[in-house]
């Protein structure tokens, strides 16, 4: 039986109609800004099922754009998040989109960093404003991010999740769940590691300089 908290019942403190359409739309934004770790300078959304059919009406557009800019779905700048965006130089556009087996309310982010990297990231906003991430760069995965987590972008070869473990333990964060997905065998995977305290920037970095990791990131907080 699942259990049941008391957003579940009432909802999330927001701003907007809908908790699916608006908290939802504006953590599915910040969790972009933070996987790509850093700000923002250009992003296209591209909308699928009813996000893309109702996201003028419930303020979609609005609460995504204020979601990569880094605010909470309550924060009452949500309404001017378009007006903020322009004068922080931020760029964006929507654009319909059509994601075979995708959950109604589902958003693909292409978004260029300050730094000129490109991170893309598709993700559902699954009700009473809780949100799912499905892919990260092209790498099919899933994670909620109602935890701390870590996600690792790494060669796909024997000893490489024992050395993350390490890394936690050393740090003394406890990993409450794991996943590792992977499109092809020996080649690039990708770990999703949840835990039970936030996790400190030092372990990301003794992460990074673990030769077969390329990429990692930490998410504590959306």
């Amino acid at each position: 039986m699942k259990n049941y908290s008391t957003f579940d019942i009432l909802g999330p403190i927001m701003v907007g109609p809908s908790s699916s359409h608006t908290a939802g739309a504006a953590r599915l934004g910040k969790m972009g800004r933070s996987i790509a770790a850093e700000e923002i300078k250009e992003v296209i959304f591209y909308l699928h099922g009813s996000f893309g059919a109702t996201y003028k009406g419930h303020g979609t557009d609005k609460a995504l754009v204020a979601g990569i800019l880094g605010m909470e779905p309550h924060d009452s700048r949500l309404r001017e998040a378009f007006q903020i965006a322009e004068q922080q130089g931020l760029r964006f556009k929507f654009q319909l989109i059509n994601i075979e087996n995708a959950h109604p309310n589902t958003v693909e982010m292409k978004m260029i960093t300050i730094s000129n990297r490109k991170v893309n990231v598709i993700g559902s906003s699954i009700g009473g404003g809780n949100i799912k991430i499905t892919k990260i760069n092209g790498l099919e995965l899933e994670f909620t991010g109602q935890y701390p987590t870590l996600i690792t972008k790494h060669v796909d070869k024997p000893g490489i999740i024992a050395k993350v473990t390490t890394i936690l333990a050393a740090f003394n964060v406890n990993i409450a769940f794991m996943k590792v997905f992977r499109q092809t065998k020996g080649k690039m995977a990708s770990m999703i590691v949840e835990t039970d305290q936030p996790i400190p920037q030092g372990l990301l970095d003794s992460i990074l300089n673990t030769s077969e990791i390329e990429d990692a990131v930490i998410i504590n907080s959306v």
